[in-house]
């Protein structure tokens, strides 16, 4: 649970000192994400809610918490105050890895299903693509270096994308990705509406559903961790 946090925290988590204290922020557009966390993290603070500077944006839920023991642990783990640009992934052990990853991916990451119409108009389905986008590209390329080491992947670049950097999985690294984020999970540390992607794309292509991949839609659609 503390690895999804701590994942979720480097994506969409801030960190600052005033005169009052020392103060951890999270924000987000999933309110319920931002209730869990505070769940998690026992905080008796409140929520905030903002409205969002662009036209038609969607509100935004911010948990702030006020608490100088975790404000210095979040230090020890390599976080501090404007790090977009200059993070580094902390070191986490490999069985909790995957839950950092999926909390990284809930905050700052995408999933992404291409379409297109043939000549008959019937939509074809491209590619599944799977980005972690961050500020910090030696942030991705930890990242990158991490995943590696224990999945079979074909990426190796990380992309400069104007004010960010990106790393881009094509469909085979994506479906690796997949089975390896959602495997042996509660079914709660997870942002459905980014899950839901997956399983759109696995309906649409029934033919790439192996062992790995049936026992993790099967398992979470049943409400149990998988085994």
């Amino acid at each position: 649970m503390m690895a999804y946090v701590l994942g979720y925290w480097y994506a969409d988590g801030s960190m600052y000192i005033s005169a009052r204290g020392k103060y951890i922020v999270v924000t987000s557009i999933d309110e319920l994400t931002i209730l869990k966390i505070k769940n998690w993290l026992s905080s008796k603070h409140t929520i905030r809610v903002n409205k969002s500077t662009w036209p038609n944006g969607k509100l935004r839920f911010t948990l702030r918490i006020g608490n100088a023991k975790l404000y210095d642990s979040l230090i020890h783990l390599g976080l501090h105050p404007n790090k977009s640009l200059t993070v580094r992934m902390p070191k986490v052990p490999n069985k909790f890895l995957k839950d950092f990853v999926r909390g990284y991916f809930d905050g700052d990451g995408c999933v992404n299903l291409y379409r297109s119409k043939g000549i008959s108009q019937k939509v074809i389905l491209r590619k599944l693509s799977v980005i972690f986008t961050s500020g910090s590209k030696k942030f991705l390329e930890d990242l990158l270096f991490e995943l590696r080491g224990v999945l079979e992947l074909r990426q190796t670049k990380i992309y400069n994308s104007h004010r960010s950097f990106q790393l881009r999985f094509a469909t085979e690294d994506s479906m690796t990705l997949f089975g390896f984020m959602y495997d042996n999970i509660y079914p709660d540390l997870l942002l459905q509406r980014k899950y839901r992607i997956f399983t759109n794309y696995f309906k649409l292509r029934p033919q790439r559903i192996d062992k790995k991949v049936s026992s993790v839609l099967q398992c979470l659609s049943n409400g149990h961790v998988v085994k």
